[in-house]
């Protein structure tokens, strides 16, 4: 089964930057349409951003529009998110996963999820 694995949180002040990475293994991305999550505390699972299996169409919820930015690197079996002019409503844990299409709500793909990584931005 894939094994996800989220990293590149942290804490950042209003306004920051950060660049998370998600590492897939045991199954190749290649063929995939690849997607960013999050999930604030007390709040379910929110879709921020899809990518195509080639890298050419990417698709961003309004909330993150103009500010993240979803890429890939199928070589390394890895996708991306950049995130920048972040907000305080923008801390919760993040989570990357496969998806069934660039719409605003895809369901995920694999079965399983990674750890997350936890991104806390103060005001």
């Amino acid at each position: 089964q894939e094994q996800l694995v989220e990293s590149g949180g942290g804490l950042v002040q209003a306004g920051g930057s950060l660049r998370l990475s998600c590492a897939v293994s045991e199954r190749s991305i290649y063929w995939f349409v690849m997607g960013w999550f999050r999930q604030a505390p007390g709040k379910g699972r929110e879709f921020l951003a899809g990518i195509s299996s080639s890298g050419d169409n990417t698709y961003y919820a309004d909330s993150v529009k103009g500010r993240f930015t979803i890429s890939r690197d199928n070589a390394k079996n890895s996708v991306y998110l950049s995130l920048n002019r972040l907000k305080p409503e923008d801390s919760a844990v993040y989570y990357c996963n496969a998806i069934d299409g660039l719409t605003p709500s895809p369901a995920p793909r694999f079965g399983s999820w990674g750890q997350g990584t936890r991104v806390t931005v103060s005001s």
